[in-house]
């Protein structure tokens, strides 16, 4: 198999990148954006030891303000020929700096403020990488059109004379091949459910097969056991490779086959990976693009600020009103278990990509990305307030039905936004019924700030209760750490009579003790605690504080 020659110089130019991030992310503050000159890397400038810079290098010019350094920095870089420098906004504008920019050759780009240089590299790089792995013009990569990996393992089946599968390092099966008949009950269940079976993927584990096949640069040939045949169903030998991108592995190769390879069909597997890597690369470029640039315009257009209008003329949402809708996974108790950050990462973007499908469906001009750990939507509406709301609330109900009690999703719902200005608003809305949501899981799974305004008051009473230091005191302090010395039970006594709005019998009902055991321990709450329950100012303080320790 002849594979393709990797092109040694991105075609991304200045202008492209301009084009694609638009005024959200970068602007161009002097010099020119070189539209037909593509960009050779990405480099943070580090002025303790000055990086080699490759030609016609993108420098973030991280921490420098200073007038005189961007001056003497664009000399620098102009004498080694890069095309850009990208400082923080906002950039000086005095005529030195704009001589240096015109006299260099290098244009100067202001990057937003509030947006990260974290959030700028992955974008730059993704964009970047989309060049990395072939002529972006081509139709094809080695004969195959340009990420179609069914096609691709087609064709490495009928190489190796084995059906094939193309995994991702989760195990997912991304495409496979024809004559999966020919194959066991595992690969016949891989290939239904497009995710190889978990007992089997746990087997190989312990055996050590994927540490070997990501270690090996030549495929890896699995012969099963009598005990797997049973368990799971793995008969037939299988043998893998895996597929690399420089140091990353991004999958792997199965082939069923009945023997191990012979020399040549190993080596045209060899061949075959390197050429899966193009094809995933290109895949996986294309959509982190998408879905960075998506992030970024949501985001941009959710903050109200001046890039908001540019962001909803990109998303086609302009002068029309919105509700905004914010969609979480609730929050789950216990201390999470090793790898469960990549995991919930996982989870939040497949969440989100249906979430985002499912707005689109009911408003084709919606747009949906996830923000930081929050999926947000912005959905057209009328101008009717209540009928925007109502409508939204059902949205996010048809939403959370579907998926069921298996995605533990919840879902706040923001004011509809008639004008740019209210965006801010609307948002911070949603985020305040989501926060009441996640706090508490379970029914609702879906509010608006006006159904839980108590709650959100509450947890931001504690918030600000917590950032100030401020515990217990008075009354409820002494009884605390009476029941604390004592092993006894006053503070709950005192909240189930506050509950119970003083009625004896149902208080003691609810904490399972006699009334007459309740009324003693009453008579003990006003003596330890030296709180006078007939003052009502004494008792919404008590209840207040009882509210915000039983949040902490």
């Amino acid at each position: 198999m002849v594979l393709p020659r990797m092109n040694p110089r991105p075609r991304t130019s200045l202008g492209r990148l301009l084009d694609d991030l638009g005024t959200t992310l970068l602007h161009l503050v002097h010099g020119e954006s070189g539209r037909g000159e593509h960009i050779g890397g990405l480099v943070i400038h580090d002025p303790i030891d000055a990086p080699v810079l490759p030609p016609r290098a993108l420098v973030l010019g991280v921490g420098i303000h200073r007038a005189a350094d961007i001056v003497a920095l664009l000399d620098t870089l102009g004498a080694q020929g890069s095309a850009g420098l990208v400082l923080r906004a906002p950039v000086p504008t005095d005529v030195d700096i704009r001589a240096a920019a015109e006299s260099s050759g290098v244009a100067v780009l202001g990057l937003t403020p509030g947006a990260s240089w974290t959030q700028l590299t992955a974008m730059l790089r993704s964009l970047l990488a989309e060049d990395d792995v072939a002529d972006p013009d081509a139709a094809t990569l080695g004969g195959v059109p340009s990420g179609d990996l069914f096609t691709l393992a087609n064709a490495i089946a009928a190489l190796l004379d084995a059906p094939v599968t193309i995994e991702d390092r989760s195990s997912r099966v991304l495409a496979f091949s024809g004559r999966q008949d020919e194959a066991d009950t595992a690969r016949v269940e891989a290939i239904l459910g497009r995710q190889v079976p978990q007992r089997y993927s746990r087997l190989l584990a312990e055996r050590g097969v994927f540490q070997q096949i990501y270690r090996d640069d030549c495929p890896v040939f699995i012969s099963p056991s009598a005990d797997a045949a049973e368990a799971v169903g793995f008969s037939l030998p299988r043998v893998a490779m895996a597929v690399r991108a420089g140091d990353e592995v991004l999958g792997s190769i199965w082939a069923a086959v009945k023997e191990p390879l012979e020399a040549e069909r190993a080596h045209a597997l060899r061949d075959a990976a390197k050429l899966v890597a193009l094809h995933m690369l290109r895949v996986r470029a294309g959509a982190d693009v998408e879905r960075r640039l998506r992030a970024e315009l949501v985001g941009s257009a959710l903050e109200g600020g001046p890039g908001a209008r540019d962001a909803l003329n990109r998303l086609g949402l302009a002068d029309q009103p919105v509700v905004v809708l914010a969609l979480a996974l609730a929050d789950s108790p216990g201390e999470p278990s090793i790898g469960a950050d990549a995991v919930l990462t996982a989870e939040r973007q497949r969440v989100a990509d249906a979430f985002a499908m499912h707005v689109s469906a009911v408003h084709p001009r919606s747009a949906a990305a996830l923000v930081g750990d929050v999926a947000y939507a912005l959905v057209p509406t009328g101008r009717d307030v209540a009928d925007g709301e109502e409508r939204a609330l059902r949205i996010a109900s048809d939403f959370v039905d579907r998926v069921g009690a298996r995605i533990p999703a919840v879902i706040g719902v923001g004011a509809v936004a008639g004008a740019v200005t209210d965006l801010a608003h609307a948002r911070a809305c949603a985020d305040r019924a989501l926060r009441v949501l996640r706090s508490h899981p379970g029914e609702p799974r879906v509010a608006r700030l006006p159904d839980v305004h108590v709650q959100s008051l509450m947890l931001e009473l504690r918030d600000m209760a917590a950032a100030r230091g401020d515990r217990p005191s008075g009354p409820v302090a002494r009884l605390l750490a009476y029941d604390e010395r004592h092993h006894a039970s006053l503070v709950q006594t005192l909240n189930a009579w506050l509950d119970a709005f003083g009625d004896v019998i149902a208080a003691s009902a609810s904490v399972h003790v006699h009334p007459n055991t309740f009324r003693y321990r009453l008579r003990r709450v006003g003596e330890v605690g030296g709180i006078d329950l007939a003052d009502p100012e004494a008792r919404f303080a008590a209840m207040l504080q009882l509210r915000l320790h039983s949040l902490s």
